[in-house]
């Protein structure tokens, strides 16, 4: 089969198409013939040698995909051979083919293509296991999510609003504010005003319930100073650094809770708790178009390179997605 790996730690240019053995499931997996899949930056940070893979993953990039199922492992019964899914993986998405566990299938909503379902998983997974089940949000809520205009940021935003809640973002720029006030949100330019400054403005000094954070240490103080009593910051990456310095009192004062997490090294038992979540409560949203994943820029697998260029140039609004038919 034709894939991209990581030829060394670098840049863009170290990912290169190469040939590789079609894996064989094993049980409790399927094999994927791959129509789609999507980018991430956990790729990104793969690909300079800072994210290997989990034990047993494959070694090439690749942690969403859409596309058919071509055979079955030991022991599944669910998905059958033929069926269309988009499902979450550990790597190996970069391919023609590609392994998954059959409990992370689940099937194209009607309506979305392979590309747009590539587009799900990742960003899908996160914001209902962040959000929802670690951040609790419910209706009549508030949420700060950070990086609006990202997968992630545009995927928390319609599910936020579709929940019940209210929903701050701060992005980079006046047309990924206007975008992301598209989406729902009330939207922030962090590079104009101090975000801080403007939640408390824009809640009457409340404070917001949940903020999701993808900046880390530089954002943590300013993050604690933005949340309600009883509020919650979860923290999914850490793009500003990991470390910082804080002052602790508004964690007593307010009897704020601050938590995190990642998905990829979970395992199937609880990715698929997160996975019948979102059978159960977001695919009728998807079906029915409330909720759809935003895709900005489509490239076929051999420009794998310049999707990563893209990302990094942070212009994007909404998912990267590459085509591999």
């Amino acid at each position: 089969m034709t894939a991209v790996e990581i030829a060394q730690w670098g840049g863009p240019e170290v990912l290169r198409r190469c040939r590789r053995p079609t894996p064989q499931p094993g049980p409790g997996e399927v094999l994927i013939r791959v129509l789609a899949a999507g980018v991430n930056r956990p790729d990104i940070m793969q690909r300079k040698g800072l994210y290997p893979p989990p034990p047993g993953a494959s070694d090439l990039p690749g942690l969403e995909i859409a596309g058919e199922v071509a055979a079955l492992g030991e022991g599944v019964r669910e998905p059958a051979v033929g069926d269309t899914v988009c499902a979450l993986v550990t790597g190996g998405g970069y391919a023609e083919y590609c392994l998954a566990a059959a409990a992370l299938c689940l099937p194209i909503p009607r309506g979305l293509g392979p590309v747009e379902a590539a587009a799900i998983p990742e960003t899908f997974f996160t914001v209902w296991a962040n959000v929802f089940e670690r951040g609790g949000l419910k209706a009549g809520e508030s949420v700060l999510i950070h990086g609006g205009g990202s997968g992630i940021g545009t995927t928390g935003i319609q599910l936020a609003r579709a929940f019940g809640a209210t929903v701050f973002v701060t992005a980079g720029s006046a047309e990924k504010c206007r975008f992301c006030e598209q989406l729902g949100a009330r939207a922030i330019n962090y590079r104009q005003e101090d975000f801080v400054d403007r939640i408390k403005t824009l809640t009457d000094g409340k404070g917001v319930n949940l903020i999701l954070d993808i900046i880390g240490g530089p954002y943590l103080q300013r993050n604690l100073s933005c949340l309600a009593p009883e509020g919650r910051l979860v923290l999914i990456a850490v793009q500003g650094g990991p470390k910082t310095e804080i002052n602790l009192l508004p964690i007593f004062l307010n009897r704020l809770t601050l938590t995190g997490s990642t998905l990829r090294p979970r395992s199937v038992g609880e990715k698929t708790m997160i996975a019948e979540a979102l059978r159960l409560k977001v695919w009728p949203l998807l079906e029915s178009g409330r909720v759809r994943p935003v895709v900005h820029a489509i490239f076929p697998l051999s420009e794998a390179p310049e999707a990563h260029r893209l990302m990094e140039s942070s212009q994007h609004m909404g998912k990267i997605v590459l085509s591999v038919v």
